[in-house]
């Protein structure tokens, strides 16, 4: 039988119960430092495949507006990384790992709170991934923006555009640019978070239990079988959403802004004109990227939940069951 045991907490804005180890073996606070430091880890490594493919979204569309066939978008972000490997690889890492905080807290946040409230501990049900991704939008939104801008400044200069540059023109229009794409990014999390940090560990258990204990294969081999299956599905679903934030977030601060009917019409011309390729560009690094991203955040995470149970058995906070 496992005991937890209350965890001496450090006050603050924190409840006790925040940093009490649960029957799980981990506090709240421990799942959501391992969250935190798995998805730090997943942004630094994952930054070139991430920003190759926004730059052959952003390729969509020349310099003068006109719509551009796929194929030729991604010999010119390709262009873009030989030209600039380190600079490009680089291209939007710094707003990234700054939404760790400001994109991560509040969804990881709003997750484990629902989550440990509803007795699922760190692994979170439908229910805390729903509303995470709703309740989170407005936080995580800013960041994704100044992302977008950053690497649309790159595509036209070559030079990463300074963030307070775009803040303070989004600063003469009341911030309002900073919350432009708020709706497609409400499904992508959505879609992100039920199929990633829900589905993803599930389908993992099932083919550790059903395939990895009986030949042998260990959690990182498993884990990758698992985001290899899931990512397909979340890369189609998700594809068409991420197309409508970069159409709405791509477009200059001080230019008319595209409402969300706008750019859904703009991806059906494009669909109209080159077909599928149109609506789903970027599908092909995509699913490499979601496999990338998915395995290197979970394997990040679970490290340190072991790393954290692990002292917490030694500190007697936690005694495993028998």
């Amino acid at each position: 039988m496992s005991v937890a045991v209350a965890k001496k907490s450090s006050g603050g804005m924190f409840s006790d119960q925040y940093f009490v180890v649960k029957k799980n073996g981990l506090s709240q606070a421990q799942a959501m430092s391992a969250y935190l430091g798995g998805s730090a880890f997943q942004t630094i490594m994952d930054n070139p495949v991430t920003a190759y493919r926004q730059l052959v979204q952003q390729y969509a569309k020349d310099l003068k507006g006109n719509a551009v066939d796929p194929r030729v978008a991604t010999q010119e972000a390709q262009a873009v990384f030989r030209s600039h490997p380190v600079s490009a690889s680089l291209s939007g890492v710094g707003p990234r790992l700054v939404g760790v905080g400001f994109k991560r807290i509040p969804k990881f946040g709003i997750l484990l709170g629902i989550s440990f409230f509803l007795g699922e501990g760190e692994s979170p049900g439908m229910v805390a991934a729903t509303g995470a991704s709703i309740m989170s939008a407005p936080f995580i939104n800013p960041i994704r923006m100044i992302e977008k801008q950053q690497r649309a400044y790159f595509k036209q200069t070559g030079a990463t555009k300074p963030i307070m540059d775009i803040v303070k023109e989004s600063a003469a229009e009341r911030f309002a640019p900073l919350f432009r794409g708020t709706i497609p990014l409400m499904g992508h999390s959505l879609a992100s978070a039920l199929l990633g940090l829900v589905g993803q560990p599930r389908l993992q258990k099932y083919i550790q239990k059903e395939v990895g204990d009986k030949t042998g294969l260990g959690r990182s081999v498993t884990g990758l079988i698992a985001s290899a299956c899931v990512s397909p599905i979340y890369v189609v679903v998700t594809n068409p959403l991420s197309r409508l934030e970069v159409i709405m977030q791509t477009n200059s601060i001080q230019g008319k802004p595209y409402t969300v009917i706008g750019a859904v019409k703009e991806m059906i011309a494009d669909s109209a004109k080159f077909g599928l390729r149109g609506a789903f560009r970027g599908q092909g690094i995509g699913i490499f990227k979601a496999v990338i991203s998915l395995t290197l955040f979970h394997e990040g995470r679970m490290y340190l939940q072991d790393t954290f149970k692990e002292h917490n058995i030694k500190k007697g906070y936690f005694t495993p069951p028998n």
